[in-house]
């Protein structure tokens, strides 16, 4: 019975320095989290709090409704309500099977979680350090290498790890000396998956010359934790004094200058906050080489799948993969809502009066965008500007110049830029038709 008590001693350690809301156990029916389960559910502490379990049924394989009638029967045996969720498993390219099905769990725990709740996940110090190895392997920094928290945010909710302190040899005389009965994937065998391999086929030997191989890659895990948490502190503190006006710029000089130790993380944060995707370690190098070495005159542009970073003056602009219009887009504009190209919003002319109407057909107007060589004169009698001097004086990026939308008359008569600016012919006009330009992004 040692080993239950072991356990036990250990989970009211950890209940008692995390905050004292209702917990939920996601319950695949394995080994460990039966384990959990049965501590868990011995415990009044986690009754106390409202203890009930969630299964996730992925629908993989042909037993996954086998497994949920398991994990039924013994959340029964524990007086444990449960929860199954069905998901489907959505595999994209360049993501194997086993990250699909772990993202797809994980919404699936989000959606399903209130509010402050508590997900307790029965991952273990075996699992910590096969996952130290795996992000070495792929060459993590010291986010990845931090492996696991015991305690993070998990959407609205928390996922809270009791056991990464905890070898998988003692939960398995646990649950022996507790009479449990558990579910083993046949999955977990196949060393074509890397985690796998890892456990088979390395870790074994590993362990064989260096016994506490574990307790040494999870005290190395927690020093590192410990130094990702205070680069994140000063990535955040950094970041807020090279931000521009516009959250989506960032000073790259500045930038630039930073400690090696920080320019990546606050990449990162900046690309996280504004709900961007983060690069690989390789297109980080790529953005740092062509900023520092791309004369005054030039527009450095990196891009990767879910962004694009470009520079412009002082200031490193970044944005989500931009399309173009198709060149000598035009079309014939009657006033009525006008969906622009290449998800450029909607041009509306309103009517004071005449809302919704449209415009006569000998006053229709035209869109296009920039072609170059466009003048207009902003104030009666003052002279006609250069379209391309009014972008520049303002800071206009030039890979935005050729999204904004053009308006004229039916003599080719300039009339508005988008809704930056009208000229004096456009202001006449939109009067004489009683309505106002509005361009919805």
């Amino acid at each position: 019975m040692q080993a239950q008590h072991d356990l036990q001693r250990i989970l009211d350690t950890a209940l008692a320095a995390i905050p004292s809301t209702p917990i939920a156990l996601a319950l695949s029916g394995g080994l460990d989290s039966t384990a959990l389960l049965h501590a868990l559910s011995s415990s009044l502490a986690a009754r106390q709090r409202g203890l009930r379990a969630i299964h996730i049924d992925h629908g993989l394989h042909a037993q996954s409704g086998d497994w949920s009638q398991h994990c039924q029967r013994i959340c029964a045996q524990c007086d444990v309500p449960l929860t199954v969720v069905k998901v489907v498993v959505k595999q994209t390219a360049g993501t194997g099977l086993e990250a699909s099905a772990r993202a797809a769990r994980y919404a699936a725990f989000e959606l399903e979680l209130d509010a402050g709740e508590i997900l307790a996940l029965a991952h273990h110090r075996d699992d910590q350090t096969e996952t130290v190895l795996l992000k070495l392997l792929r060459g993590a920094g010291p986010e990845g290498l931090g492996a696991m928290r015991t305690l993070r945010r998990l959407g609205e909710a928390w996922a809270w790890r009791p056991l990464l302190e905890v070898g998988r040899e003692e939960l398995r005389r646990h649950a022996s000396q507790a009479g449990l009965e558990w579910i083993e994937d046949p999955s977990n065998h196949d060393i074509r998956i890397e985690r796998n391999f890892l456990r088979h086929e390395v870790l074994p030997t590993l362990r064989k010359r260096w016994p506490r191989a574990d307790a040494s890659i999870a005290q190395s895990a927690r020093w590192i934790r410990a130094a990702a948490d205070f680069v994140e502190i000063e990535s955040s503190r950094a970041l807020a004094s090279l931000r521009g006006f516009d959250p989506a710029t960032l000073d790259w000089r500045r930038w630039l200058a930073l400690a090696d130790a920080l320019r990546d993380p606050v990449l990162r944060c900046w690309l996280r906050g504004l709900g961007l995707a983060e690069p690989n370690q390789h297109q980080v190098g790529e953005l740092e080489r062509q900023l520092a070495q791309a004369s005054d005159d030039k527009l450095p542009c990196v891009r990767w799948p879910g962004a694009e970073l470009r520079r412009y003056r002082d200031l490193l602009y970044a944005t989500r993969p931009m399309d173009l219009p198709e060149p000598g887009w035009e079309s014939s504009w009657n006033g009525l809502p006008l969906v622009l190209p290449a998800g450029l919003g909607t041009l509306t002319l309103e009517g004071y009066a005449n809302q919704g109407i449209a415009l006569r057909e000998t006053a229709d107007l035209v869109v296009r965008f920039r072609r170059g060589g466009e003048r207009l004169r902003l104030d009666p009698g003052g002279y006609h500007r250069e379209l391309r001097d009014l972008f520049q004086e303002t800071g206009i990026p030039p890979w935005q110049r050729a999204r904004i939308p053009i308006v004229l008359d039916h003599k080719a008569r300039l009339l508005a830029v988008g809704d930056l600016w009208i000229s004096d012919i456009g202001r006449t006009e939109f009067a004489r038709l009683e309505r106002t330009l509005s361009w919805s992004r």
